[in-house]
């Protein structure tokens, strides 16, 4: 969805995908987000697929869903939510389409269309723990 100005501005921020540019919301992003001050900045750390126990699953898409799952949690112990996200950095071990694909339709499923936030996706060979294959960093913003 190609559009030069922000697209349904909510509370404190906007994104816009200027025409001239790929439009990335197949793939789960946002080229520009917008944020109005002032606002209370929230930076998350990158989560991983663990479960609050420390299990991981060997399966990528799982590891996606656990990971979102873990933001959900840490943005609303600060009082946010996945809306409130303006731009997300994801580490992706082996990256490749396929991976992209479970990406994007996870993406999809939590940020509505037109909303999801920027991102910067990152291939890497490794992560932190053994056997983790996916990591979501993030910055909120609200009121």
């Amino acid at each position: 969805m190609l559009t030069d100005t922000p697209v349904a501005p909510a509370g404190l921020f906007g994104f816009i995908n200027p025409s001239g540019l790929y439009d990335p919301t197949a793939n789960g992003y946002s080229h520009v987000a917008v944020v109005r001050l002032p606002a209370r900045v929230i930076h998350i750390a990158g989560q991983g697929g663990e479960t609050a126990d420390g299990a991981l699953s060997p399966r990528f898409e799982a590891q996606v869903v656990q990971a979102l799952d873990n933001l959900s949690l840490a943005l609303a112990s600060a009082g946010a939510t996945l809306a409130d996200v303006a731009t997300v950095t994801v580490l992706v071990v082996d990256h490749d389409q396929d991976r992209l694909g479970i990406l994007s339709d996870q993406i999809g499923r939590r940020w509505p269309l037109g909303r999801a936030p920027t991102c910067t996706l990152i291939p890497v060979p490794r992560l932190a723990l053994e056997g983790m294959l996916f990591e979501i960093a993030a910055t909120a913003y609200t009121g």
